[in-house]
């Protein structure tokens, strides 16, 4: 089945070819390691993850390498390490803040049903990579040396006579425009406003390393030659897709795109560029200073992660979402039912219906209805229907329990007796056996109003505490 994927770049949806069907390589941009990670940066884990379980469907497990990785050097992190550990020096403190908040982030993705991607790298661990395109891109003229600092210049890749992409392909602006609308560091030592930083000077206490040729004194890397350097080492020089929020375009890929064909003289860094949109939160943008700042974390304590899943997965990745508690509800009951009719049933093919939803550019919301089309067939008692729900549930990252461990888990925290609710149950059952409606009718309003949602089928009668 033929994939359709939105390439930022080129602006078209176009038939999604791998460089090497047996190595289809995806990097996309990891967390920054300082603080819990919030609402927003769950939406890309969420949407690559289905991806790379699309390309694995595909092409086989064996040949897909999804690269996201770490970023454990950053002033944020320098911040908060002398905040939370002023007793320590600042390199052991940044261990302990990094070390802590890596092991936050694996187990918020881990409960949202992400699977761990191929490689995970961390930057501090790819300095001597950083150091050589660096130098590179140095010794092509793409980059220059001024008091301690190496700068990537922009109108230099620009007046190169190559198959160079013009920077500010990416984000589709002129250089001025990208100019005047980002914040951009002005230094004495800039040969123009648009230049950025690939190294500089780290300050005492600092983590710091070797700079490249030309400087003496030890620095730290800039933010976007990282994620090259860590895409070089474990992808190559070119690979399949590139992903992110589109908040990154400009300047975080605009940069990456431009060091990395600079650096190896290609006209593209990678073939396909992804974007997921903005996430709000009750309509309003995300922002601590407005009340609204949710963390993964958080929302873990009240939801089940599967429910943040399938929550962020009925919009479409590419357009803005909106986060809202009666989305959370109706989700939570949409898995409810899907547990109830699929959870146990045993499924190795997706439905060919699901598989060509997820391959017209990651269409989530066409996915689930067509999700919901099986769960009738399924319901309706037709096996093989049954099976391909569960199938295709699965392969989106869903059923990761049994019905009966989903169940528990919605029956833990609550205050209601569940020996009590049985009892209630099957006293309504014997009232019903014996035509005594009234009391029947009596039992279930009771049922209600103890919070307790009850479902007859001809299987018999489950319940589940309403939210």
């Amino acid at each position: 089945m033929d994939l359709r994927l939105y390439d930022t770049l080129t602006r078209e949806k176009r038939l999604f070819t791998p460089l090497d069907p047996n190595n289809v390589r995806v990097y996309v941009c990891g967390p920054t390691v300082y603080d819990f990670a919030h609402i927003g940066n769950a939406r890309p884990v969420i949407v690559f993850d289905v991806l790379f379980r699309l390309l694995r469907h595909l092409y086989g497990e064996k040949h897909v390498t999804y690269v996201r990785n770490i970023t454990d050097v950053d002033d944020k992190i320098n911040e908060r390490a002398a905040r939370d550990f002023p007793a320590l020096p600042l390199n052991e403190a940044i261990r302990e803040v990094t070390e802590q908040t890596e092991k936050q982030f694996h187990d918020d993705v881990d409960a949202l049903g992400a699977l761990r991607p191929t490689v995970e790298p961390r930057a501090t661990e790819h300095i001597a990579e950083m150091r050589t395109l660096i130098e590179r891109l140095v010794q092509g003229g793409f980059a220059y040396v001024a008091e301690d600092h190496v700068l990537f210049s922009p109108q230099a890749m620009n007046a190169a006579n190559s198959v160079l992409p013009r920077y500010g392909a990416l984000a589709k602006r002129s250089l001025d425009e990208m100019i005047a609308g980002a914040r951009v560091d002005v230094a004495p030592y800039k040969r123009d406003a648009a230049d950025f930083v690939l190294w500089k000077p780290s300050k005492p206490g600092e983590p710091s390393w070797p700079s490249p040729t030309g400087i003496k004194a030890e620095g730290r890397p800039g933010w976007h030659i990282e994620c090259s350097a860590m895409a070089w080492k474990h992808l190559g020089e070119k690979f399949d897709i590139h992903g992110g929020g589109i908040d990154l375009v400009f300047p975080h890929h605009e940069n990456e795109l431009a060091q990395s064909c600079c650096a190896f003289h290609e006209d593209r860094m990678a073939n396909v560029w992804m974007h997921n949109g903005f996430l709000q939160v009750e309509g309003d943008k995300m922002s601590k200073s407005t009340g609204n700042f949710i963390t993964i974390r958080e929302l873990l304590a009240d939801w089940p992660g599967e429910v943040l899943r399938l929550n962020m997965l009925k919009t479409q990745y590419s357009s803005p979402i909106d986060w809202t508690l009666k989305g959370m509800e109706e989700s939570a009951k949409t898995l409810d039912d899907w547990y109830w009719v699929a959870a146990d049933a045993k499924g190795e093919r997706p439905s060919d219906a699901v598989i060509a939803a997820l391959s017209d550019d990651l269409n989530t919301p066409q996915t689930i209805a067509a999700l919901h089309g099986l769960r009738n067939g399924a319901a309706s008692g037709n096996e093989r229907g049954r099976s391909e729900f569960a199938a295709s549930l699965r392969l989106l990252g869903f059923l990761s329990e049994t019905a009966a461990q989903w169940k528990a888990r919605k029956q833990q925290g609550s205050d209601v007796d569940a020996k009590q609710i049985d009892g209630l149950i099957a006293d309504r059952a014997a009232a019903r056996a014996r035509k005594d409606f009234k009391e029947s009718d009596r039992i279930r309003d009771q049922l209600a109003a103890m919070g307790v949602v009850i479902k007859d089928s001809k299987d018999g009668t489950t319940w589940e505490i309403a939210r």
